[in-house]
């Protein structure tokens, strides 16, 4: 295939408009960056990329400080669960979760059967990613994915792949690479999936061509349910339940770690036991969180294991399913209620 035919008809048009985009005395033109030659190389080189279009892109990109600055100071390092759980559990985001899930019914269903996670499961995602599409970020993706990939020497080379996964993107899709935005961490869409996500997980959800997980919430359903999929989760299987203690209590097994590695069986004979009657055999890891009311127990099993995927935090997966139980109870009342 030629080199023109590559280069989708919308990067070509954003090339042409790029200089004109960046502003003069910009905080940083990238393409100027000591690491900007080996990275416009590799785009050449390896992807076949029109090197007028990088380094045209790269100009265009700005430096935020801001983003550095909140790259090293993320809030949750800082936060207890109770805290943290009083911003993803309120009456607001559960009705907007019930609103969604009615705007979205068929689309849910369709998920949950083809790829076999739960429609809640699904909601309760997007609602702790996005507030249900409300709030996807207001960086330029591109200026995220620069500014920590040239400027935040501790994660550099992670941020650069990054947004050579974002130009590859951009390709694959047909998308014009200014327009999207994100995260401070370059996060998009619905689920804020990171430009390696997005490639990797993203599904065309309703077969217009694209699959488009900023602006379709069809296309969002589909992937979030996919990358669930993908990462292990089992239709009906239990995901956390709270613990029991009894004395001695072995300390050293709370918080060890985010994958299951102990089977319950095992945990049992530390002190720690599922309130439910679950299979002692399959394996669990035990949280000691500081809730609003004191110290809160639990056990998390596979499922949420896979939540944790999508995030690596015990805070996150806990918060993404008591929303999603608390959505589908509501919605589920009003559907039975009808």
């Amino acid at each position: 295939m030629i080199l023109s035919k590559l280069i989708s008809t919308p990067l070509r048009r954003a090339a042409a408009a790029l200089l004109l985009v960046a502003p003069l005395g910009a905080a940083a033109d990238y393409s100027q960056h000591e690491k900007a030659a080996a990275f416009v190389d590799k785009m050449v080189e390896k992807h076949s990329f029109d090197r007028d279009w990088v380094v045209s892109l790269l100009t265009a990109a700005e430096k935020k400080q801001s983003i550095i600055d909140a790259m090293e100071r993320p809030a949750e390092s800082v936060m207890t669960w109770g805290r943290y759980r009083k911003i993803f559990i309120q009456d607001s985001r559960i009705n907007q979760g019930v609103d969604f899930w009615r705007e979205h019914a068929d689309t849910l269903a369709r998920a949950e059967k083809e790829f076999g996670v739960p429609a809640e499961m699904i909601v309760g995602i997007i609602g702790v990613e996005t507030r249900y599409g409300r709030n996807k970020g207001s960086y330029r993706v591109v200026d995220a994915l620069a500014t920590l990939g040239f400027d935040f020497p501790r994660r550099s080379t992670f941020f650069l792949g990054q947004l050579e996964e974002y130009l590859l993107m951009v390709r694959e899709q047909d998308f014009d690479a200014l327009s999207f935005k994100g995260s401070y961490a370059g996060a998009m869409g619905y689920g804020q999936f990171i430009p390696s996500s997005y490639r990797a997980y993203a599904v065309d959800f309703d077969d217009d061509g694209q699959a488009d997980i900023v602006n379709n919430p069809v296309d969002a359903i589909g992937s979030v349910a996919n990358y669930f999929a993908r990462h292990g989760w089992t239709m009906g299987a239990p995901v956390v339940d709270a613990a029991v203690l009894s004395e001695p209590v072995d300390e050293t097994l709370f918080n060890a770690g985010l994958k299951p590695s102990k089977t319950l069986a095992e945990l049992k004979l530390g002190g720690i036991a599922s309130a439910s009657p679950l299979d002692p055999s399959q394996k669990a890891t035990a949280m000691k969180l500081e809730g609003a009311k004191g110290d809160e127990y639990w056990v998390g099993l596979q499922n949420f294991y896979v939540i944790t995927r999508y995030n690596h935090s015990a805070m996150y997966a806990l918060a993404a399913h008591q929303l999603s139980q608390l959505i589908a109870e509501q919605y589920r009342g009003a559907v039975a209620a009808k």
